[in-house]
């Protein structure tokens, strides 16, 4: 059976109100997730509902195209009230729990009477009297907009609102940030404290949560220069991350709740709303319980904690500056490991993606006064095409096409001349840690000889890539600011090495690296190792898994010694695991460049954890049958050979994960199985410049449904698009037809919307696609 991933990296833009149809999708991808994991679980989970139809769409794909499908959604990264969905979604799939909770948040709680500030109520049904005429013009007057766009039944209820709002505080954000917080801190701890079930990764997967904020006034971030040698430049960026490898349990959360509270806060604090957000907000909602507060803001804002600014410290709305934080999520792809065949996506939740058009007989107006501030302050950063992403995601699949050929054009060579070097040697019955460390520094040595003059072109992109990375790495371990740039910390590490004579390199044959050169890649050679195993968990996956000789259990059990190798030398990329003092020497690096050196050997330990690593595979290889032994040690110990080859000619690592990388939209314009239309048919909080859905439960309850239907949709497209070939139109529509239906009859349990708005969904369902 050919294993396949399906890796999701959403992106969930912002949008205001239309935050609950984007919470509607996020559900389903959510929904997709858990019948993936119970489909993994061999029949030992029970699901129901839409998760059944998902359910029953994987084991269709497995019992028809023999391939076993695994959804993971690791990449999750939002902006504005996208960012709130994204924080959500992120806590659900690491700890396992429900993401009910934010439901309710969004049907119950985000409406204008609950989000405005107290002391934003007008004081008495009488108040502001001399504001009635502008009430009378927004509400009643002929053509105004609640008539003309709002259903019947729900008019009265928006006019009240409307006035209320209107005879209240001017001049001031209506909306109460504190009010805010509290609702994200008690929806987080609702989730917090109902039951959980087993995370929605693997074990040990990385899941990066990332959302955009603005810090408004700004901090100064030094820029190195060649004159003058360093400037000062205001940065109003500030992007929050959170990494964390999955538990093998669920129950655990994915930071602390006081973290990922600021998080949504901050990058949802919509300028003239919301108060913009200070620290102390989420001290006062914490009630001072914020356990690692420290070393959060040292990591978040290094430069503020640096300077003592923390008390001027405002963020507004992350869409101000990055509506579409795609980049977040392409950072993220890195580091990423592979246990079988990656189906890549970057899939994007756009609830509003239409945009107004000149018409060719139209004449353009003048842009206004007025007009030209308001779209330059506001429309046009929050509209800004992804043009410019999707262009980088485009190269890295070039790339990651141009690695590929590469090396199956390399691989008859390689085999070749690692079966000449060592012949009958690999059909040893259980190679041992000595033995496979012998033929791997065998091997490495053949490989430097065999490329002659052009391995000192490898070796010194190896010596910078090496400095580089120790360089991020200490900047990263400092974690404050006023760091010297990479570049001055690696070329201080390279005038260390050099007075050391550790940069002495020769590929002549009999000579070779010096002994110091060796030590001091054995000691920081990190990425060099993590590449070998990558190419080994990519023959694992694609080039053998449809060999009929070779046993499903041996690949699967071969996959999981290579992920459990792996697992070793990341926990060596990570600071934190470096001591309670590496910061203070990661600081003083450019002044003090042995000592990090030295002190980081140490304390990663690489050749240690090498012996760990081959005696997991040596295990591994004494288990597998004796045609996959010899195919694995070909390709672990002929990495060298590829390595040489490919390393020089690439900008990246080299052999990683080098998967293409395709994009996915989600948005009304995208959904049409039910109806046509689009945005303007579907969705109600697209009113009042994106307020809509605040101003009525209606609403909320309209879009919430309809970004489930439409994320359900999508999520049935998702999964047939990864099957060569696809599947035939009138099957898709058939499962999207069953999905469509589970979900109405979920909503009917539940009780989340009103029953008359279910069944007219229904039935509308049915008129359209049939009863099945």
């Amino acid at each position: 059976m050919q294993q396949k991933e399906l890796r999701i990296a959403l992106v969930c833009y912002g949008g205001v109100s239309l935050a609950v149809y984007m919470h509607g999708v996020t559900k389903e991808v959510w929904k997709l997730a858990r019948a993936s994991r119970a489909f993994h679980a061999a029949g030992q989970e029970s699901v129901d509902g839409v998760e059944a139809v998902y359910l029953s769409l994987l084991e269709r794909i497995e019992a028809e195209r023999g391939i076993r499908l695994r959804v993971l959604p690791d990449i999750i990264t939002g902006a504005s009230a996208g960012g709130i969905n994204a924080v959500f979604l992120a806590q659900a799939v690491h700890s396992g729990r429900s993401l009910e909770p934010l439901t309710e948040l969004w049907l119950n709680n985000a409406d204008v009477e609950k989000l405005v500030e107290p002391e934003a109520r007008p004081w008495s049904p009488a108040a502001r009297v001399y504001m009635r005429p502008i009430v009378w013009y927004l509400t009643r007057a002929p053509g105004n907009t609640v008539s003309e766009t709002v259903a019947a039944e729900t008019r009265t209820e928006v006019r009240a609102k409307i006035s209320s709002l209107v005879r209240g505080r001017w001049f001031e954000p209506p909306f109460s940030g504190s009010g805010f917080s509290r609702l994200i801190h008690r929806a987080l701890m609702a989730m917090s404290e109902g039951g959980a079930e087993e995370p929605l990764l693997p074990s040990r997967h990385p899941l990066d949560l990332m959302v955009t904020a603005t810090d408004f006034r700004g901090r100064l971030e030094t820029l190195r220069l060649n004159s003058p040698s360093q400037v000062e430049e205001t940065e109003h960026r500030m992007p929050i991350g959170f990494r964390a490898n999955t538990p093998r349990e669920g129950g655990h959360d994915l930071a602390q709740l006081c973290e990922l509270t600021l998080a949504a806060r901050a990058t949802a604090s919509f300028p003239g709303a919301f108060p913009p957000l200070r620290i102390a907000e989420i001290d006062a909602v914490c009630g001072g319980d914020w356990q690692g507060k420290d070393q959060f803001l040292r990591r978040v804002m290094p430069t503020h904690v640096e300077r003592g600014t923390m008390d001027h410290v405002a963020l507004v709305d992350g869409s101000v500056l990055n509506n579409a934080p795609f980049e977040g999520a392409i950072r993220a792809l890195t580091v990423r490991p592979a246990q079988r065949e990656v189906d890549r996506r970057f899939v994007y939740i756009d609830p509003s993606p239409r945009r107004p058009r000149l018409e060719e007989s139209e004449t353009p107006k003048p842009v206004s006064f007025f007009g030209a501030i308001a779209g330059s302050l506001s429309a046009i950063p929050r509209e800004q095409p992804i043009r410019d992403n999707l262009e980088v995601l485009e190269q890295q699949t070039r790339e990651a096409e141009k690695l590929r050929k590469m090396v199956a054009a390399l691989r008859p060579e390689v085999e070749g001349a690692v079966d000449k070097l060592f012949g009958r040697t690999l059909f040893l019955d259980r190679p041992t840690r000595k033995r496979l460390a012998a033929w791997r520094g065998r091997a490495q040595q053949a490989a430097a000889e065999s490329a002659g003059y052009a391995f000192h072109s490898y070796a010194q992109a190896k010596l910078s890539g090496i400095l580089d990375r120790l360089a991020d790495l200490a900047r990263k371990a400092a974690g404050r600011a006023g760091m010297p740039s990479a570049p001055e910390i690696a070329s201080s590490l390279r005038e260390e090495i050099d007075a050391r004579d550790m940069a002495s390199l020769s590929a002549a044959k009999g000579g070779g690296a010096s002994d110091l050169a060796i030590t001091f890649f054995r000691d920081h050679d990190l990425a060099f190792r993590i590449r070998r195993l990558r190419l080994l968990a990519r023959r694992l996956s694609r080039d053998w898994e449809l060999d009929p000789d070779i046993p499903d259990e041996g690949l699967q059990d071969a996959r999981d010694a290579v992920y459990r190798a792996l697992t070793l030398y990341f926990a060596k990329e990570d600071p934190d695991n470096l001591g309670a003092d590496f910061a203070e020497i990661a600081a003083d690096v450019v002044a003090q460049p042995g000592v990090f050196l030295d002190t980081l050997a140490q304390r990663r330990a690489l050749r240690e954890t090498d012996e760990a690593a081959e005696e997991v595979l040596c295990e591994a290889l004494a288990a597998m049958p004796k045609d996959l032994r010899r195919r694995v040690l070909l390709a672990y110990l002929g990495f060298p050979f590829y390595d040489v080859s490919t390393l020089p000619l690439l900008r990246n690592e080299g052999l990683t994960e080098f998967d293409p990388v395709k994009v996915d939209r989600i948005s009304p314009e995208d959904a049409t199985a039910i109806r046509d239309g689009g945005t303007a048919a579907t969705l109600r909080g697209t009113e009042f410049f994106n307020f809509g859905a605040f101003f009525s439960r209606a609403y909320r309850e309209n879009d919430y449904l309809w970004g489930r239907l439409h994320g359900a949709e999508r999520m049935v497209d998702l999964v047939c698009s990864t099957v060569p070939g696809g599947f035939d139109q009138a099957e898709c529509l058939a499962i999207k037809r069953d999905a469509f239906l589970a979900i109405c009859d979920e909503e009917d349990q539940r009780d989340n919307c009103k029953p008359a708005l279910v069944s007219s969904l229904r039935e509308e369902i049915i008129r359209k696609l049939g009863e099945g």
